[in-house]
C-alpha cells in the first residue's frame, strides 16, 4: 500500500486548552520526522498569525495538514483543505475536541492520538462531509455544528470568560444564560420548505457532538451527505432546565419539545442571534447552510 505523501505541515496552537498541552506539538513533529516525513512545523504566538502562516504554507503545497490543538484548529484546517483532496490529521489538545470525538480518535490522550495519526498515515484517508455557511457574501466551512440559539448565546458568553479554564467554563456560561434566556422567533427554510416558529434552540449538525462531548444529535453521521437540524420548541425555564442536561448524554431525543429534521440546504433567520460554527463566531443571522458531501479527507 502506498504511504501518504511525505511533505506534511504541522500547525500547532500552543494556547489550546489554555496552554496545558503546549509541549505536544514539537513531540508530534519529531515523531513524524522519525517516521521519515518531511515536516514543516508552524507555531505562532497568536491564533491569527498562525492562521496566516498556515494558509501561506498550504498554498505552497503539502501532502497533508496536521493540526495540534482544539476545534478552532480543526476549523482552520477544514477551511483550507475542503474540496482540495489534501487530508487533515488531528492531534487533539483543546478543551472540546468534538470532531476528534466524532471520528473516534483519542481525544484526551495526545500520546495515543499521535500514535493513531502515525498509523492512519499508512492507510487511505477517510472522506467526511462538511457544511458550508454563506453569510454576508462570505463562505465558511464547518465540520461539527452550527449554533443559532441558546447554545450560540452560551458560546458567546463563554468566549468572553477567562475563567474557569476547561470544559466547566461552558457549563458555567450555560447556567448564567439560563436565568434570562427567552425563545426567539425563527424563519427556517429546509430544502425549500419554509416554516416560522418560536424556539429555544436551533442547530445544524454534521457531527453528533458539541461543547466538549454533548451529544446534541446522537444519530448525526459525518458521511451521509445530509445535515441534521435540531430544534427545541418553547419551554418554561424549569422545563428547559430539566431537558437540557439530558443533551449531554443524548437522552433528549424523545422529549416532546425536541424536533429533528434532515436536509441538505437550510436557511435560518432571526433577530438578535449570533451564529457560531465549531466554536468560531460567524456573525448575526440570517445564514444559509449547505452540505458539501465528502468535501474533507481525514487521516482517521
Amino acid at each position: 500500500m502506498d504511504r501518504a505523501p511525505r511533505r506534511l505541515i504541522v500547525a500547532v496552537n500552543p494556547a489550546a486548552s489554555f496552554g496545558r498541552n503546549r509541549a505536544v506539538g514539537p513531540v508530534v513533529a519529531e515523531r513524524l520526522i522519525v517516521e521519515g516525513y518531511d515536516v514543516s512545523m508552524l507555531r505562532e504566538p497568536n491564533f491569527e498569525l498562525l492562521r496566516r502562516e498556515t494558509e501561506q504554507a498550504f498554498a505552497q503545497g503539502a501532502g497533508g495538514l496536521i493540526v495540534v490543538g482544539g476545534d478552532g484548529m480543526v476549523s482552520l484546517a477544514v477551511n483550507l483543505v475542503a474540496g482540495t483532496g489534501v487530508p487533515v490529521g488531528i492531534v487533539p489538545t483543546g478543551t472540546g475536541n468534538d470532531l476528534a470525538r466524532g471520528l473516534g480518535l483519542p481525544f484526551d490522550d495526545p500520546a495515543a492520538a499521535t500514535e493513531e495519526l502515525v498509523a492512519a498515515l499508512e492507510r487511505p484517508p477517510r472522506r467526511i462531509d462538511a457544511g458550508i455557511i454563506r453569510h454576508g457574501g462570505l463562505s465558511t466551512y464547518f465540520a461539527c455544528v452550527v449554533s443559532t440559539g441558546f447554545d450560540a448565546v452560551v458560546n458567546e458568553r463563554a468566549n468572553r470568560m477567562s475563567r474557569p479554564r476547561g470544559p466547566s467554563r461552558y457549563t458555567l456560561a450555560l447556567i448564567r444564560e439560563l436565568a434570562t434566556f427567552r425563545p426567539r422567533m425563527y424563519t427556517i427554510t429546509i430544502d425549500g420548505v419554509r416554516r416560522e416558529q418560536r424556539a429555544m434552540l436551533v442547530s445544524v449538525a454534521n457531527n453528533p457532538l458539541l461543547g466538549g462531548g454533548m451529544r446534541i444529535v446522537p444519530h448525526a453521521d459525518l458521511a451521509d451527505g445530509m445535515l441534521d437540524v435540531f430544534m427545541v420548541h418553547p419551554l418554561s425555564r424549569m422545563g428547559f432546565i430539566r431537558v437540557f442536561p439530558k443533551v449531554f448524554a443524548g437522552e433528549h431525543t424523545d422529549h416532546p419539545a425536541v424536533e429533528f429534521v434532515r436536509g441538505r440546504r437550510i436557511t435560518i433567520e432571526a433577530d438578535d442571534i449570533i451564529a457560531y460554527a465549531d466554536g468560531e463566531r460567524i456573525g448575526a443571522l440570517p445564514i444559509e447552510v449547505e452540505v458539501a458531501p465528502g468535501a474533507v479527507s481525514v487521516f482517521a
